[in-house]
């Protein structure tokens, strides 16, 4: 009978590790009724195992097994060693370094948390291949960088750790999408991808029959160079944008239009032309508008941009501008929506500029659902800034508004990533019914969960992925769900605790 019954405790253990959802007992309505305002921070480009792989207590680096740390080349067979590419040649900054995970803060690389890093390529057909079915054993053969992209930090001097000890850190919460920064931006509004359905044909990727990007010829072994890819990656063959491509509306990365200066020239070739036509899906923005909800949408340096907007490209002091703000318009994913286009109402009351976040913080204004998009100098994006200046701007953020004692009181603050950026996750992406589909999840990324009503000192395994910040709003403002949302991941209610 003992034998049994730890054959049966052994059994509930192992189904209750493999269950997407926290077995715990879940908040109801009235507890989740505490909760006034959501705060959703939206940092950039950096995967769970890069940047939260030593923290204690969490599935990092040192639970990846050999076959996910060890990288293969295209042909399938484990790289002899791993190679820094910068551009088609072996980057003399960095020495070739043994398969397998690597510290940058330490030698023989040694760069610091506010050292600018080489950015690795993080796009949609790429994440899916270096996934390579949940082995992760391709990110280095399938990037621009090469082995860089096994590359992680020791993050405990950083104060966004502090926050995660405190409160509440999600180790299997995964980026909506594959891919990059303007598919995750979408995503986290809509569950959906974008449509381009007149996209030329120059712009559509090249599939082979597995559905894979075809690559060009010469470059066999991932010791011989980065990976090439015959044509385009933007759109796919049957017209969803996946990768960056620019809004209808200024800001945007292409010209003005002639005729209005609020809006982009849609027959432009520059400027990572041509723009997408505006969107129509309905997006969380729309859920939360129909039910009476306000919102906004806060962006760093929003209003500068809309000024910079009517200079030539070449005159801009603040789009794709370093130095400066560095404003980023594929990372504002409402303005894509003729909702939201220049002039209308909705776009005056909801996209706001992150000096108004400060202040409606300080004044205890804050709308009930917020979501803020720091410029790119204060991101965290590899290559255009550093992690430790993004981490100050984050940590200073949640500083303020727990120092509003009323507003702390009923706030609910998500730190997260879009993307990982390139770098290389251990994890294996959900995949089973209700949890996956055609656009993903992709690779693993941080995320805090920071409030009086997280669990304290805790680290959150229920699967979650970018569309999770959906559901819980859903949940919480009693929304019509969204119908691209996956209904078997969690809503981040399990990392929440009432007592």
């Amino acid at each position: 009978m003992a034998a049994c019954n730890r054959l049966l405790a052994l059994i509930t253990a192992i189904l209750t590790l493999a269950t997407p959802l926290a077995a715990a007992a879940q908040p109801g309505d009235r507890d989740l009724a505490r909760i006034r305002h959501v705060l959703v921070i939206y940092a950039e480009n950096r995967s769970f195992d890069h940047l939260y792989g030593l923290f204690p207590g969490a599935r990092g680096i040192a639970d990846a097994t050999q076959e996910q740390k060890t990288q293969l080349d295209h042909d399938g067979t484990p790289l002899p060693y791993l190679v820094v590419w910068n551009h088609d040649k072996p980057d003399p900054k960095f020495p070739r370094l043994p398969n397998g995970p690597f510290r940058i803060d330490l030698p023989p690389i040694s760069l610091a948390l506010d050292a600018a890093m080489p950015s690795p390529i993080h796009a949609f057909f790429h994440n899916a291949e270096q996934i390579n079915g949940g082995r992760n054993n391709m990110f280095a053969a399938m990037s621009t960088v090469g082995g860089w992209v096994m590359g992680h930090v020791d993050g405990s001097k950083l104060a966004l750790w502090d926050w995660a000890r405190e409160f509440t850190l999600a180790d299997n919460f995964f980026m909506g999408a594959y891919g990059g920064s303007f598919l995750n931006h979408q995503y986290l509004v809509c569950a959906c991808a974008p449509r381009h359905g007149n996209a030329p044909v120059p712009l559509r990727a090249k599939l082979d029959a597995d559905g894979r990007m075809r690559k060009q010829a010469g470059s066999p072994s991932a010791t011989k160079g980065p990976v090439q890819i015959d044509g385009a990656t933007r759109v796919t063959p049957d017209g969803y944008a996946v990768n960056t491509t620019q809004p209808p509306y200024q800001p945007s990365g292409v010209p003005a239009a002639a005729a209005n200066a609020a809006l982009a020239d849609m027959a432009a070739q520059d400027g990572g032309g041509p723009a997408m036509p505006p969107q129509t899906a309905p997006t969380i923005g729309d859920r939360l508008s129909a039910a009476g909800i306000d919102w906004a949408w806060y962006a760093g340096a929003w209003r500068e941009a809309e000024a910079d907007a009517a200079r030539p490209l070449k005159e801009r002091r603040v789009i794709y501008v370093r130095g400066g703000p560095n404003f980023q318009p594929h990372h504002q994913p409402f303005n894509y929506y003729a909702r939201f286009a220049p002039g209308t109402p909705d776009r005056a009351r909801h996209l706001r500029d992150g000096t108004d976040l400060l202040a409606d913080i300080a004044a205890g204004t804050l709308p009930p659902v917020a979501f803020y998009k720091p410029t790119g100098s204060e991101n965290q994006h590899p290559s255009y800034t550093d992690l430790a200046r993004g981490d100050a701007h984050i940590a200073d953020i949640l500083a303020r508004v727990r120092a509003n004692e009323r507003l702390w009181a009923q706030t609910l603050v998500i730190v997260t990533y879009d993307e990982n950026g390139g770098f290389w996750d251990h994890m294996p992406p959900p995949a089973g019914p209700g949890q996956s589909d055609r656009w993903g999840p992709g690779s693993r990324v941080p995320a805090l969960i920071i409030s009086p009503f997280a669990k304290r000192g805790h680290v959150e395994r229920t699967a979650y992925d970018t569309g999770s910040i959906i559901r819980l709003l859903t949940r919480r403002f009693a929304l019509e769900p969204l119908p691209g949302t996956r209904t078997a991941i969690g809503d981040l209610t399990e990392a929440l605790s009432f007592d």
